[in-house]
């Protein structure tokens, strides 16, 4: 397969979100992009599977459909996966971890199946077969038809690589630029979390504001497959200039900790001159100087029975404070329950959908521009 061959290429998304990570692959050009159960395909070849590492900001891994054949019994499967092009994809010298599963297919054993592509690929090519390999070839087998895979990714990509102070109960970087684009972000206003943690609403809103590719500080498992020129792909990346932007980005926390993690994590994003972090609680926010934007915040969800009671008293200042200083600010607020975002009594508009952070479901609840 040349390098001018369309892939099918699936990105995975944070269930519930969908479709922004549809619209920002729409916008960001790649081609036929559409929701899929799980995420959105679109089409493309190698520098395009590059292009969605480094670029995509809601994209939690981006793996490529490297073919597929039918098969009905592990004999047929085995002589397949030996006549299958690995070489245009592995390398004999990088280790590989192969993953399967079987689903309504006649087929049923993965552990079985995993070894005939794992044998297929170690006698074929002479790749060794590790359960760290850095690249994962991933065979799923449905309904007869197997389809084989390849990670590109590697790391989950809300990883940025340049982020190393996290708070605790962090926002994943890849659901912040979502949420987001779901109240309608595109780095023409200022951006303000009364509840920062480690700052990730706000620098994420600063980079997408700078124009900085969330992929620029980190290695992907493409790196190590046959068909990466580095060539190509140090143009890719030092394309990206840093433009300037006149607007400010804000973030406080009534933990000191939280702050200093915030500031260190923006110098090393390098979006420090376009970020304020401070020490304040809630009660004494203000709007900052200049245009008005959108306040976003994650504030605590209870875990627990009874935390809601005690929780609606904080979502009811935060809202006190943002009806009465931040008229024309849009707000969304991320949270468990409608419970919690009516103690806010702000003007609500329908929530979004529910989306899994980690176990918990929880909804971006926003507003238009307070009156």
């Amino acid at each position: 397969m040349d390098n001018n061959d369309k892939f099918e290429i699936f990105l995975i998304a944070t269930p519930g979100l969908e479709t922004p990570l549809c619209a920002e692959a729409i916008e960001r050009g790649f081609s036929g992009a559409r929701i899929v159960p799980g995420g959105v395909v679109c089409r493309g070849d190698w520098p395009e599977v590059w292009r969605a590492n480094l670029e995509l900001r809601g994209a939690n891994k981006v793996l490529v459909r490297l073919g597929s054949f039918p098969a009905v019994h592990l004999a047929q499967l085995d002589k397949r996966a030996r006549k299958f092009p690995w070489a245009s994809y592995l390398r004999p010298d990088i280790p590989v971890k192969v993953e399967a599963t079987c689903r309504k297919s006649r087929i049923y054993h993965a552990g079985a199946a995993r070894q005939r592509i794992e044998q297929a690929i170690s006698e074929g090519l002479g790749t060794s077969i590790s359960l760290d390999g850095k690249v994962r070839v991933l065979l799923r087998i449905e309904k007869d038809i197997c389809t084989i895979s390849v990670d590109t990714s590697g790391e989950l990509l809300h990883k940025r690589g340049h982020k190393p102070a996290v708070a605790k109960a962090p926002m994943r970087e890849t659901m912040a630029s979502m949420f987001l684009r779901e109240c309608g972000f595109d780095g023409s206003e200022p951006v303000l979390d009364p509840m920062c943690g480690s700052g990730t609403f706000v620098i994420e809103a600063a980079e997408i504001a700078l124009g900085l590719p969330p992929g620029r500080s980190r290695q992907f498992a493409f790196e190590d497959l046959a068909s990466f020129d580095p060539v190509v792909w140090q143009k890719m990346r030092t394309r990206t200039g840093q433009p300037e932007t006149e607007l400010r980005f804000f973030g406080s926390d009534r933990n000191t900790g939280a702050v200093e993690a915030s500031r260190s994590n923006a110098r090393q994003a390098q979006v420090d001159h376009a970020t304020r972090f401070q020490h304040c609680s809630v009660s004494d926010i203000k709007p900052p100087e200049g245009p008005a934007g959108l306040v976003i915040v994650n504030p605590p969800y209870g875990a627990r029975i009874g935390d809601e009671k005690r929780l609606r008293s904080l979502y009811g200042s935060l809202g006190k404070v943002l009806s009465s200083r931040f008229q024309r600010w849009r707000v969304g607020i991320i949270t468990t329950t409608p419970g919690l975002a009516r103690a806010t009594r702000l003007p609500m508009l329908p929530p979004g959908p529910i989306v899994d952070h980690g176990g918990t479901k929880i909804r971006l609840y926003r507003t238009d521009p307070l009156q």
